[in-house]
């Protein structure tokens, strides 16, 4: 074999090599663009200039949700960028507000904004941030290229072999290599032929597969919530699970999901029927009148894993892992891009603080990286490990009491603002673990629930529709709508016991940024609709018109 070209280094030039150019790449190079004088993308893939899909990202076909604590730590990264996505079609959905979701304890209300994502297809994400970042002075990227492995020693890490296209190969030096080439990532080998190691990983698999197509939205869908219906890992039998969400040009995205023994496939004729036979058939009720604009994709690479990167008892200097590299989780959780996000928000952070070359940089960064990945992780497999036929290790006494605790939160969350602000601050990462062990969660948990648990999914009028669109006004003739009890007495009722909640309805409407609902009051539907849908509960004028109190 011919001797790899060397590339030509100017003195002092201080140069970042990524590996990887999707989403946690590209958010990779803009943490390390204003430390370094070159930062060099490595991606196999040759990257479209349009918002189009790319060969290595097959799992893009799939939902992907940007929860507020992710998309914040894009825009910090990419400033601009949310306004480019909402300008392309994406839509800013407010939660709990504009989620429609039956959680393992019920069905969640649709309380006043205290958290939001963001809603649009992969393609329109990576290409976003990718067009602002890519762009820059001092970026590069070079497509069609493999790494083959890093250069250095078990000191320091100092370059990357690459193999370009031609066939030719490539050493690209560098002050900084960050592996984000995703869940197949080969850094714990690479580092092993340096010398360093074992990387310690973790898996955990429930056999997830998922099946996913896109839909025409029905008229007037245009501030759609997001519908899901989550597993139940309580439940005996596979977890299944069916989600809607809208995306730009009048779309909607659906993903179905099983664990092993229950996974949807890529047959049509039964598509529509495993919708149904999750825990609620909303959503396959939501489909019966919609119009199929692709075919069915399944994707069955779902496994959890995680390297411990931070736990290496030596770590060379000159090299970061982040985004599925460090920690790749069960899609159904939608925690992934935002892992990912944080992690390199993470990075430029610690780069910020010390410089590319300071002694100790990896592992700082690397721990600071594991944070969020840690929260995420925990979230993820503290529920997959429950599920039959899961795979990786069985579930301990510990296990077993976070699960039960974590399962209280959530049905309280179902009849407490309060309590559904701090459960939903974690799951969308703007907190981290602990915000669920302060004293109030505490209380709030063995207070419980201080409303009464929905008897059906919380539907608009016109989101009633989108069940019969010829029905697009009136309820079904079988419905009956009955007005709720006061929603600022927090048991419901017509006594002040425990502090006071906010309205969990509205019935004005706005743009997209404030509310997914349409015109119209906010309705709760139970019993048989088509199956679904009879009787809808539509709350007083009075209710619509309250702000929350301010929840301490």
């Amino acid at each position: 074999m011919s001797e790899p070209f060397r590339s030509p280094r100017a003195a002092r030039v201080r140069r970042a090599v990524i590996i990887g150019g999707g989403f946690a790449g590209v958010l990779a190079a803009a943490a390390c663009r204003a430390f370094v004088d070159e930062v060099t993308i490595v991606e196999r893939d040759s990257l479209p200039k349009e918002p189009l899909p790319r060969k290595g990202l097959p799992q893009a076909r799939h939902l992907h949700a940007l929860w507020s604590g992710g998309a914040d730590a894009v825009e910090s990264l990419v400033p601009g960028v949310t306004g480019e996505l909402l300008a392309a079609g994406a839509r800013r959905v407010p939660l709990p507000t504009g989620m429609v979701s039956l959680s393992p304890g019920g069905w969640y209300r649709r309380w006043p904004e205290s958290h939001y994502l963001i809603a649009c297809s992969r393609d329109l994400l990576d290409w976003a941030i990718r067009d602002l970042v890519v762009h820059q002075p001092r970026v590069t990227v070079v497509e069609e290229a493999e790494p083959l492995g890093l250069t250095g020693d078990a000191r320091r890490v100092d370059g990357v072999r690459i193999r370009l296209r031609d066939g030719s190969e490539q050493l690209l030096t560098a002050d900084l290599v960050v592996d984000a080439s995703g869940r197949s990532s080969l850094g714990p080998r690479w580092l092993r032929e340096l010398g360093v190691g074992p990387v310690r990983e973790l898996a955990v698999d429930a056999g997830v597969a998922y099946a996913s197509r896109v839909y025409r939205a029905p008229a007037g869908s245009e501030d759609s919530p997001v519908f899901v219906i989550q597993p139940d890992a309580r439940l005996p039998g596979p977890g299944q699970s069916a989600s809607i969400m809208p995306i730009e040009d009048q779309r909607w995205l659906v993903s179905l999901s099983g664990t092993r023994g229950g996974e949807p496939t890529n047959d049509e004729a039964t598509y529509l029927d495993f919708a149904k036979s999750v825990r609620h058939p909303l959503v396959g009720e939501l489909l019966a009148h919609a119009e199929p604009l692709s075919g069915i994709t399944v994707t069955r690479s779902t496994v959890n894993r995680r390297r411990l990167y931070e736990r290496c008892r030596q770590l060379p200097e000159g090299f970061v892992a982040v985004g599925d590299a460090v920690a790749a989780l069960n899609p159904i959780y939608g925690q992934g891009m935002s892992v990912a996000a944080l992690g390199a928000v993470a990075l430029r952070d610690e780069l910020r603080r010390a410089g590319v070359t300071a002694p100790g940089l990896a592992r700082r960064a690397q721990r600071a990286i594991a944070r969020p990945a840690q929260v995420a992780w925990a979230l993820a497999t503290g529920q997959d490990i429950f599920y039959p036929g899961s795979r990786g290790r069985l579930p301990n006494a510990v296990d077993r009491l976070l699960s039960r605790y974590v399962n209280r939160l959530v049905t309280t969350s179902t009849g407490s603002y309060s309590m559904a602000k701090a459960l939903t601050d974690v799951m969308t990462l703007q907190s981290g673990f602990d915000r669920l062990i302060r004293p109030d969660v505490l209380i709030g948990a063995v207070r419980g629930p201080l409303r009464p648990r929905l008897s059906g999914p919380p539907l608009t009028r016109r989101e009633l529709g989108f069940l019969d669109p010829d029905e697009h006004s009136e309820p079904h003739e079988h419905s009956e709508l009955h007005e709720h009890s006061d929603p600022n007495n927090a048991d419901g009722g017509g006594g002040g016991g425990g502090p006071r909640e906010p309205a969990a309805v509205r019935h004005e409407s706005g743009p997209a940024d404030r509310s997914a609902s349409g015109p119209g009051p906010r309705v709760e539907v139970t019993g048989k609709r088509h199956g679904t849908a009879a009787r809808a509960h539509r709350a007083p004028d009075r209710a619509a018109q309250q702000d929350p109190p301010d929840i301490t």
